[in-house]
C-alpha cells in the first residue's frame, strides 16, 4: 500500500454530530471563510434529536422564533410551538442553504477520537474510517443516548419493547395492554396520542411532574404575511418571547419561593381537568416547581382521566415474561413496554470514546462515570486540546433555548480560532486553575438555586448531588461570559514555521 492510502484525511476542523450544535457551528466556519471541515454523522441524514425522536405527538416546549438560529429566521413555522416534523425540516434546510450537506459523512459514527501530542491533531475513529483534524468539535448534545432503566426481570419480557426516542412505528398499538414507564416531557407527549388507540395504559409513575398550560395557536395568515415580508416583525417577536423567559430565573435562582406562583397556576390546571381528588393526589408533586421541568400541555391530564388508564405510584418490582409486577404485589398483563425516561444528560456517553494524550477518556478526568462534568465556559476542557464541547457542563437551559446558550458558545469557539489563526496558535487548551476557578464560580451561582434546594431529585443532577447540566442565571449573562476568548486562561503554543508554510490559507480562513 501507498503512504497515501495509509494515511488518513486531515482536515482543519472535525465536527461530531449534525443536530442544532453541529449545523450551526458547520455554518460559522464556512461564513467565516473555513472550509477544510468534516461533519461526523452516525445517521443517514442530519437533524439530531429532532431526527431521532419522531414518536406521536413530538414537539418542542421553547416557542417557534425563539428555538431557531439567529442567523437563519424561519418565517414559515405553522405554530408558535413547533412539531417535530418541522424543526427537523427547518435543519435540513438550513443545512442545504448554507452548503453544510457536502461537509457531512454520514455512517461515521465516532468510535474513538484520541489526542496525538507529537502529531499534534485529533485521531478519530469511525464506523466509516478514520480521519484526524486539528480541531475537534464535539456537536453530539445531551439528549443523544436515550436512557434505559435496569428493571429485574425485562430481559425476560415476552413483548415489544421500545423507547420514546426510537419509537416503533410498525407496531400497531391499537387494543394493546401498554404500560408507560416514566412521566418526563416525552411521555406527556404521547400518552395523550397513544391513549385513544390502545386497549389499556398503565402509567408507571415515580414522582410526578409539575405541568402549566401550553398556550399554543396556528400562525395567522397576517403574521405569516409580515414574518415573510418584514422581517424586522419577526425579530421583534423572538426579542419579546426572549426576554419573557428571561424573567423565569427571578424565581429558579434568585429567591425559589417565586415559585409557589406556578404551583398555584399548575394546581388550579389540574383541578380543571381532573376531577377525582384520588387521583389528583397521585399527580400532585411534593417539590416546587422548577426543581425538575416544568412541563406543558392540554391533553395529558385529560388523558389520564379515561377509564382504560391507570396510574400506578408504587415502584416496579419485576417485569415477567407477560406481565409487570408492581412492588404492592398487583400483577398488570402487558404486551407492550414504552419507555419515557429521557437521555443520558450527566453521564455524556461522547465523553467515554474522547481520549487525552496519555489515552485517558474524558469521563474519568469526568469522575470515571462522566457524572462530574466540568469545562472552562461550558466549552474546553483541561488537559483535551483543541477540543470545544457544544452543549457542553452547565450550558443547560433551565428556562429558555438550548439554541441560544449553543450559540453562545459557538461565538466563544469562533473567537478562539480566530484568536489562534491570528496569532498562529497550533494548540490551545485550558489552564487547569482556569477551569477550576470558573466552576467554582458557576457553583456558588448555583447555591440556593431551585434546581438544588426545591426537594426532587432531578436529571439536572449527578449523583453526588450536583447541578453539573444547567446554567444558573440568566442566559445573557452566559453569552457576555463567552462572547471572547482570553488567552490568559489558556496554554497557547505557537506553531512552527514549515506548519505555517504547509497550511497557508487554509489558516488565514477562521481568522476573517
Amino acid at each position: 500500500m501507498t503512504e497515501q492510502e495509509t494515511t488518513p484525511p486531515h482536515h482543519r476542523v472535525a465536527i461530531i454530530g449534525t443536530g442544532f450544535a453541529g449545523i450551526g457551528m458547520a455554518v460559522r466556519l464556512k461564513r467565516a471563510g473555513l472550509h477544510d471541515l468534516v461533519l461526523l454523522e452516525r445517521a443517514d441524514d442530519i437533524g439530531g434529536t429532532w431526527r431521532d425522536n419522531t414518536y406521536p405527538g413530538a414537539t418542542c416546549d421553547v416557542p417557534s422564533h425563539l428555538y431557531s438560529f439567529s442567523f437563519a429566521p424561519n418565517p414559515g413555522w405553522s405554530r408558535s410551538f413547533s412539531p417535530q416534523p418541522e424543526i427537523w425540516d427547518y435543519l435540513r434546510r438550513v443545512a442545504k442553504d448554507e452548503d453544510v450537506v457536502r461537509h457531512v459523512r454520514f455512517h461515521h459514527e465516532v468510535t474513538a477520537a484520541h489526542w496525538e501530542p507529537g502529531a499534534n491533531r485529533w485521531r478519530v475513529e469511525t464506523t466509516g474510517g478514520t480521519i484526524t483534524a486539528q480541531f475537534l468539535v464535539s456537536g453530539s448534545g445531551a439528549l443523544a443516548d436515550p436512557a434505559t432503566p435496569d428493571i429485574p426481570g425485562m430481559d425476560a419480557f415476552q413483548g415489544t419493547v421500545f423507547h420514546s426516542a426510537t419509537w416503533n412505528h410498525d407496531h400497531d398499538l391499537s387494543g394493546r395492554s401498554v404500560a408507560v414507564i416514566g412521566t418526563g416531557a416525552s411521555a406527556i407527549q404521547f400518552v395523550p396520542q397513544i391513549q385513544p388507540k390502545v386497549g389499556a395504559l398503565h402509567l408507571f409513575q415515580r414522582t410526578p411532574p409539575w405541568i402549566i398550560p401550553r398556550t399554543d395557536r396556528d400562525i395567522t395568515r397576517a403574521e405569516s404575511w409580515l414574518f415573510h415580508h418584514l422581517p424586522v416583525t419577526q425579530q421583534v417577536a423572538r426579542k419579546s418571547i426572549y426576554w419573557a423567559r428571561e424573567n423565569y430565573v427571578f424565581g429558579f435562582v434568585k429567591n425559589p419561593r417565586l415559585m409557589k406562583l406556578v404551583a398555584r397556576l399548575a394546581t388550579a390546571h389540574m383541578k380543571r381537568q381532573v376531577h377525582d381528588p384520588a387521583l389528583r393526589a397521585k399527580l400532585t408533586p411534593s417539590y416546587l416547581p422548577g426543581c425538575k421541568r416544568i412541563l406543558i400541555s392540554n391533553d395529558y391530564y385529560p388523558a389520564l382521566t379515561r377509564p382504560n388508564v391507570s396510574v400506578v405510584t408504587d415502584g416496579i418490582a419485576e417485569v415477567r415474561p407477560n406481565s409487570i409486577v408492581s412492588s404492592d404485589g398487583t400483577e398488570r398483563e402487558v404486551d407492550t413496554v414504552i419507555f419515557g425516561t429521557g437521555f443520558r444528560v450527566t453521564d455524556i456517553p461522547i465523553a467515554h470514546r474522547v481520549f487525552d494524550g496519555d489515552g485517558v477518556s474524558l469521563a474519568e478526568h469526568w469522575g470515571g462515570d462522566g457524572e462530574d462534568a466540568q469545562a472552562l465556559r461550558g466549552t474546553t476542557v483541561a488537559g483535551f486540546p483543541n477540543l470545544f464541547v457544544l452543549a457542553g457542563p452547565n450550558t443547560g437551559p433551565g428556562h429558555t433555548s438550548q439554541v441560544f446558550l449553543i450559540e453562545a458558545q459557538i461565538n466563544y469557539a469562533m473567537s478562539a480560532l480566530r484568536y489562534a489563526c491570528r496569532n498562529r496558535i497550533d494548540r490551545l487548551v485550558p489552564r487547569p486553575e482556569a477551569q477550576a476557578a470558573y466552576c467554582a464560580r458557576v457553583q456558588r451561582k448555583m447555591r440556593g438555586t431551585v434546581w438544588v434546594t426545591g426537594g426532587c431529585d432531578s436529571w439536572y443532577l449527578n449523583s453526588q448531588g450536583r447541578n453539573t447540566t444547567l446554567w444558573p442565571g440568566f442566559s445573557w449573562e452566559f453569552a457576555l461570559r463567552t462572547r471572547r476568548f482570553d488567552p490568559g486562561e489558556y496554554h497557547l503554543r505557537r506553531e512552527a514555521a514549515s506548519a505555517r508554510a504547509r497550511k497557508g490559507s487554509a489558516v488565514s480562513g477562521a481568522g476573517r
